[in-house]
């Protein structure tokens, strides 16, 4: 009896785990994605971040970890999670970017900014950058987002809609009208 119990409880988490792996973006770094690109052309999407940052924390913990947040991203995107403040050294457009005065000893605190973030233009964390299939960048999105409001993004830049949008206000009308689809 003690072993089926077991057994059933070792399935179980087995179980449980195949969920939480089902449930991954599949994170590639920045070099790794351009590379990607060259034999099966796909946006890329980029988290930059910083180890310190609550927000960044609870995007990753809420909006990452939402199975239509995971399947859309991992289907449609390169996802790339660059530490903005990391040590990372980071080959783009034929010029490599380190971050010359990360301190080690701040690994967890405020550091210095990576010089990729710099060339960005990241201002706040988190950033989200959206890059085209040649790895041009289409448009930062700063903040927290909840899935759904990742959604409209994701969608947006993923089918080009945001092409036709050359003023705020078409962007606002589309926002406006824009039907969610995630589960929150």
């Amino acid at each position: 009896m003690m072993i089926k119990k077991i057994t059933i409880g070792l399935i179980a988490i087995f179980a449980f785990s195949l969920t939480a792996i089902a449930q991954e973006i599949n994170w590639v770094t920045m070099d790794e994605a351009l590379e990607l690109q060259k034999t099966a052309p796909k946006k890329i999407f980029m988290d930059a971040y910083t180890t310190w940052c609550g927000p960044c924390k609870m995007l990753d913990k809420n909006t990452f970890h939402n199975a239509d947040v995971v399947e859309y991203v991992n289907k449609h995107y390169y996802a790339v999670k660059f530490n903005a403040e990391g040590n990372s050294a980071v080959t783009y457009k034929g010029k490599t970017y380190g971050n010359p005065n990360y301190d080690a000893t701040k690994a967890n605190r405020r550091n210095s900014a990576h010089d990729f973030a710099r060339v960005l233009a990241v201002q706040a964390y988190p950033t989200m950058i959206f890059f085209d299939e040649e790895g041009n960048t289409i448009s930062p999105v700063t903040g927290y987002l909840k899935p759904q409001q990742l959604e409209l993004y994701l969608k947006i830049f993923h089918t080009d809609k945001y092409k036709e949008m050359t003023t705020q206000e078409q962007f606002n009308e589309h926002y406006e009208a824009f039907k969610p689809t995630f589960k929150e």
